[in-house]
This record gives C-alpha cells, structure tokens and sequence, in this order.
C-alpha cells in the first residue's frame, strides 16, 4: 500500500555495503522500518543518506507492506529544515540521546497522531529556542504522558515517589525504586510544566544528571526493551 506521510527518523542501521535500514515514527502509521537500498552509495537518486539524520523531519511516499517485512520508500523530502539542532554541540547531544530512548520506547505500529505531534513540535522548539539545558528532562517526562505512565500528581506533598507505580507516598514501604529528599523535589519542579518556562528551573549539571537517571528508571521500569543510551556518557560530559 503506497502511504504519503510525515516521519521522524527514530534510527538509522548500515546493511552491507551500500544500504540502511532506518526505523521511522511516522503520522499515519505508528512506527515503521525501511531497507534503503544502495542508498549509501548513491548521490541524485530521490532518497538519499542526508535525510536520515537522528530526528529529523521529512515527508515520505512509501510502500507499507501488512507483513511484518521491511517497507521501502518511493521518495523523501524534508518536511522541516533544523537550524541549530545538528550544529550546536549541546543539542546535538540531546538529540542523538533522545533518538536513542525513542527508538527503544516506541514499538507500536499504529497511528498516534498526538504523539507525534508532541515529539515534531518539541523538536522544533529544541531547535528555535536558547535555553534548553533542561529540555530532554521535560520533554522525557511529558512523553510518558503520550505512553501511558505520566505520574499521578495526586498527594503531590507526600515526601516519597514510587516509580513503579508512578505515585506519591507517604512511607518508604517494600519499594526499591522509590525516590525522596532533594531529587525528588527537583522532579517535582518539572511536573506540569511547560518549555515556555523551562528558564525558570535552576539546576546544576549534577542534579540535572541525578534527575535524567531517574527518569531512565521510570522508562525502563514502565516500558519493556528501554535500555541506558550508549550516548548518556556523552550528554552528562556535554553539559558539565
């Protein structure tokens, strides 16, 4: 079935000598894989390498096949050109980081229209914005929002976290992923905000990596295949 839709580029897999296979979010169809042929090799066909970029916006006609194969794509344009997410060090980054959670979290293969448009405007905002050390933090934490496990906020005053299931507390209990003291007062600062006012949350580098750790755990915990980026290392030594 031949599909016009926007795409995210979740991830991008050299195959032999001269192919890709790139996973996509797209808007109509949930998450899909294509096998690039000679893609790598080739520099005036209508899809080429420089599309796929770790997030990057384009707009596709491809074939979806209903068998659970690898799709192919007719043609590729980019749906949105980012000015400074691939050229300044600090949001390629978050960048190369978030493609990283976002491959592992996003499985299904069904259309979900407000989370892509979550993930396509916030990138835009990432990209047009100049304080954002703290946007893969809320951005992270929002997207559970899209994935089914956002925090119950209620007794938002009790002084511990369980991120097993996601609510507040009043005791310790049996519950070793359960989070107090001052990183939880940080991950309080971030629930129900937006990126509007992101310049307003004050935290240095380690408590900004002491938060990121614990919403890795709250992924991890809450969806199954999420692992560590390989990129974290690089991130927390970015933002040092």
């Amino acid at each position: 079935m031949l599909v016009a839709t926007k795409a995210i580029v979740l991830s991008s897999i050299k195959y032999g000598d001269n192919n890709l296979i790139v996973k996509c979010l797209t808007e109509k169809e949930g998450c899909k894989s294509y096998m690039l042929r000679g893609v790598l090799s080739s520099k005036k066909g209508k899809v080429r390498k420089s599309y796929f970029q770790p997030l990057s916006q384009v707009k596709i006609i491809a074939n979806h096949n209903s068998k659970g194969n690898l799709n192919s794509i007719k043609e590729v344009a980019m749906g949105y050109t980012y000015k400074t997410n691939y050229t300044n060090i600090y949001k390629q980054s978050i960048v190369i980081f978030l493609s990283e959670i976002l491959n592992s979290a996003l499985q299904e293969e069904e259309e979900n229209k407000p989370l892509f448009k979550y993930i396509e405007t916030s990138l835009k905002w990432l990209d047009l914005h100049p304080d954002f050390a703290n946007f893969h933090l809320l951005f992270l934490l929002n997207l559970t929002r899209f994935l089914g496990f956002y925090p119950n906020t209620n007794n938002s005053d009790l002084n511990y976290f369980d991120l097993e299931e996601g609510v507040f507390k009043n005791n310790l209990g049996f519950g070793k992923n359960t989070i107090s003291g001052s990183v939880l007062f940080d991950f309080k600062t971030l629930l129900g905000t937006n990126f509007d006012v992101i310049d307003k949350i004050k935290l240095t580098a380690q408590k900004r990596h002491e938060v990121l750790k614990v919403l890795i755990l709250y992924f991890k915990l809450h969806l199954n295949g999420v692992k560590s980026p390989k990129s974290l290392d690089v991130l927390r030594a970015v933002f040092q």
